[in-house]
């Protein structure tokens, strides 16, 4: 009976999130939604992730009618899904159950088939009351394990054991050497993979989120995976560190039941392997690609357009890879070649020839050579992709560098956290929150996220291994680990907007659930709606026969006293303190987001509160003033 493959193609949500930050508009993707009608793929991501976020922050669109435009090309033909971070939904705190509930059940109702769930910590807690309602409401609830590695520099090791009677009474004698524990074994993932089975799972993916994964390793581990669970097992990886090709070629020989690739423009460098590439390993393996390549083609050209859109935010954009057509049509016998050798040595298990030999097929293709800087800072495609785009719109790309290299350091300080959305962006915002004050000469975590605070408090759930109760009482100011409390989630204001002729700010069940998600988002999204809504009704009514005068605005004022600056640019959340306030050293007197994180600043000073030089919802650069004092 012929093998046949299962393809989930990421293109229009994992694929731009990881190659483009999240910034491919609606019109887009418009575009390309009829022809994948004819490429009858098993599953197609278009949602989730940072799809909400982003469409709402950067584009001005609304994640809703992404989905609805989705489902109505789509039905009946390609699953859709969507990725979903379990307590933490699509954002980066922990929900409690009425909103996964609300976001899960209006999804659903719009189209979407597949929840692929997971939880940043592999924390089983965080995800079985996701799995539950997806299974209740009629979708399909897939389980991602999150795949990462043991650090390479570890923790300094215990006391060695002393070996012995006399050795153990009096002190003395040899010692042996202890070797760290390794934490993240085969039977790690795999006993994940079979409790998510056991609470509803009727899929399974590892998700291996930073293309960490080497082929060595999925030899192994993909069989175990296969015989531990009865549903099927679909392998999710990148290419960013140079193993994402070849540990999907291993995956496949080794029984995987689906993969995850993009389409050519769209795949490669920090995203997924191409799936033209593996079709091609299909073909000489004698494996069924149950997907229409002449659809792909047609899609394949329309992509190309679709990238040059997208040249702001790629971080490719001087090396594309080559047409796919014209190169495969002249395939050189050497590079043919290499495709029978990587097959030949990836069932063989030789790692470092199957590498060899892939890294040769990308290399003649086009595509990106191992990202080293990644690699070596173990960090996903997307987590990378985002910081520089965030970094750029805070024009401190300077600091990249020295912010991936301070990443492992704070995801071990945080509990040896995997590093998938939302403990990827905790942990990169403070990565470059630890470079910035290294650059200042203040103690490390002077600025702290409130995501990682919250993080290192325990109100994310179970880390992997126990964050040190004296880190945490430095970053909390206690050493005992607390749990996130459902109780504490405060439902957001849905206010009128007088300046709009009194109209709510969410219209609906399904804007109100966005303000639930992200709220500071979500504010600046509604409003401008709000506001378009407002000025078109306006133009379109008679209009009067005179306006009144304009106001003129009074000169600013010079700044004369001690100010509280913005330590990293972003925007202003809350502010917490009015002119004429009496303020200590170290008082929370503003909230801002940078980098997608919520931050508390603190005033380094004692004084009066003077002026408030800045407004809610304003946009403020690296060292702005934002609060003078008397």
């Amino acid at each position: 009976m012929e093998k046949v493959l299962k393809i989930r193609d990421l293109t229009l949500r994992d694929g731009q999130q990881s190659l483009f930050a999240t910034r491919m508009k609606q019109e887009n993707i418009d575009q390309l939604l009829p022809l994948y009608r004819d490429a009858h793929f098993y599953i197609m991501e278009v949602w989730g992730g940072a799809v909400p976020d982003s469409v709402m922050r950067y584009l001005g669109e609304s994640p809703w009618d992404r989905l609805r435009a989705c489902s109505k090309e789509m039905k009946g033909i390609s699953l859709l899904s969507a990725l979903s971070r379990g307590r933490n939904l699509f954002g980066y705190v922990p929900y409690p159950d009425y909103v996964l509930e609300g976001f899960y059940k209006e999804a659903i109702k719009n189209g979407l088939n597949v929840m692929r769930i997971f939880d940043a910590l592999n924390d089983i807690d965080n995800i079985k009351e996701s799995i539950r309602m997806i299974n209740e409401l009629g979708g399909i609830a897939d389980a991602a394990v999150c795949y990462t590695v043991d650090p390479k520099d570890e923790a300094p090791a215990p006391a060695p054991k002393k070996k012995g009677f006399f050795a153990r009474l009096f002190g003395g004698g040899d010692s042996e050497p202890v070797v760290a524990e390794k934490i993240f074994t085969d039977e790690y993932f795999v006993d994940k993979a079979r409790e998510m089975e056991r609470i509803g799972a009727k899929m399974i993916t590892l998700k291996d989120m930073a293309g960490l994964v080497n082929p060595a390793r999925i030899f192994t581990l993909m069989p175990k995976l296969k015989q531990a669970v009865k549903v099927p097992v679909d392998f999710h990886t990148h290419c960013t560190p140079g193993y994402g090709l070849a540990s999907v070629l291993t995956a496949i020989i080794k029984g995987v039941d689906i993969v995850d690739t993009n389409i050519w423009w769209f795949g490669g460098g920090s995203a997924a392997p191409a799936i033209e590439l593996v079709w091609i390993f299909c073909q000489k393996l004698g494996i069924k690609m149950d997907v229409n390549m002449e659809a792909v083609a047609k899609i394949r050209a329309k992509l190309k357009d679709a990238r040059k859109a997208l040249a702001a935010f790629d971080l490719q954009k001087d090396t594309w890879p080559r047409d796919f057509d014209e190169a495969y049509a002249a395939m050189p016998a050497d590079i043919d070649a290499e495709f029978d050798r990587a097959i030949k040595m990836a069932g063989e298990n030789n790692e470092a020839e199957l590498l060899d030999a892939c890294h040769k097929i990308e290399a003649y293709f086009g595509f990106p050579k191992p990202n080293e800087l990644v690699k070596d800072a173990e960090v996903p495609g997307g987590m990378y992709s985002n910081m520089v785009a965030n970094l750029r719109q805070l024009n401190a790309e300077d600091v990249l560098n020295e912010a991936m290299a301070l990443i492992p350091k704070v995801r071990r300080d945080a509990g040896l956290v995997p590093l998938v959305t939302p403990t990827s962006q905790i942990v990169g915002s403070q990565a470059v929150a630890l470079a910035l004050d290294r650059r200042k000469g203040a103690p490390d975590y002077s600025n702290k996220n409130n995501q990682f605070v919250a993080l290192v408090k325990g109100e994310y759930g179970k880390t992997p291994v126990a964050v040190d109760p004296a880190f945490r009482e430095k970053i909390t100011g206690s050493p005992v680990e607390t749990p996130y409390n459902v109780d504490n989630y405060k439902k957001p204001a849905n206010p009128e907007l007088p300046e709009f002729g009194g109209v709510k700010l969410a219209q609906n069940d399904e804007e109100y659930l966005l303000l639930q998600l992200l709220p500071a988002v979500a504010t600046g999204f509604l409003k401008n709606k709000r506001k378009a809504e407002y000025e078109a009704a306006q133009a379109a009514a008679p209009k009067a026969e005179t306006e009144a005068p304009k106001k003129e605005e009074a000169p600013k004022e010079k700044i004369t006293g001690p100010t509280v600056k913005a330590p990293m640019g972003g925007t202003v959340m809350e502010i917490l303190v009015k002119p004429g306030d009496k303020v200590k050293s170290g008082q929370n007197v503003l909230v801002y987001e940078a980098m997608k994180m919520e931050n508390d600043l603190a005033s380094d000073i004692d004084g009066t509160v003077k002026r408030i030089l800045v407004g809610v919802n304003d946009v403020v650069a690296t060292d702005q003033p934002l609060i003078e004092f008397e």
